[in-house]
């Protein structure tokens, strides 16, 4: 329970998440993997593929995740054997479930591969009860892959909700720093569970004034979340 109102800068983030753009969880959309190919118009910062979860992934990590040792780190080499270095190198607990989780990993890693043509990928497997970042902010990346396994998935800002002169300057708190960023009216995007999210980051190639303003979700409950992310090597 608040003991006092709110702060301006406060309730205007209030207000944004209050006004969260999410599918509906009951919803089992269809996978369409080739609207992601829109990542690479010019002016696209973000795709978004919603996917329906699978039920023996999200059963498994339920009671799992927590065996699994926080940010695993993996490089792939895609001229190699792809199965046999997930098995080998991501040291995840026996359990029904797991192979789904290396297939589905396994998937994702092949659709970015083909989709960046880039003969290496780092993988990371975050385990966590807590945001990894909760200030909005560009990846000094090119085009990442995010997707939520469990818990709640990435928050984003589509352009019109965003002051990005405000990411150029320093502010005493996280709260004045949101404040200034988030336009009025601003709307706070995020992608569902089990999506596929590529976020284009200021690295890309003629993108370094622009990249899409994201975050890691809040989680107050201190639910377990799962994210694996992609990261495209030369």
């Amino acid at each position: 329970m608040l003991t006092s109102a709110p702060s301006p800068s406060l309730s205007k983030e209030m207000a944004a998440l209050r006004s969260i753009t999410a599918p509906d969880s009951e919803q089992c959309p269809t996978f369409q993997p080739l609207a992601l190919l829109n990542i690479f118009a010019p002016e696209q910062q973000i795709c978004v593929a919603a996917r329906a979860a699978q039920p023996a992934i999200v059963n498994y990590l339920s009671q799992h995740a927590e065996g699994i040792a926080p940010g695993e780190r993996l490089l792939l080499d895609m001229q190699q054997e792809l199965h046999g270095q997930l098995q080998h190198a991501l040291p995840l607990p026996a359990g029904d479930g797991r192979q789904a989780l290396l297939d589905d990993m396994a998937s994702l890693v092949t659709l970015y591969a083909d989709l960046l043509d880039c003969p290496h990928i780092g993988l990371r497997l975050e385990v966590t009860r807590q945001a990894m970042c909760l200030k909005f902010h560009i990846d000094r990346t090119g085009i990442r892959l995010l997707c939520t396994y469990l818990g709640p998935g990435t928050q984003w800002l589509q352009e019109e909700a965003v002051n990005r002169a405000a990411m150029t300057q320093q502010y005493a708190s996280l709260e004045a720093f949101h404040h200034a960023l988030l336009r009025p009216n601003a709307v706070i995007q995020q992608a569902p569970t089990f999506a596929v999210v590529l976020l284009k980051g200021s690295a890309w190639q003629e993108n370094q004034q622009a990249g899409i303003v994201h975050r890691s979700p809040p989680n107050p409950s201190d639910s377990l979340r799962v994210l694996l992310a992609l990261d495209a090597l030369w």
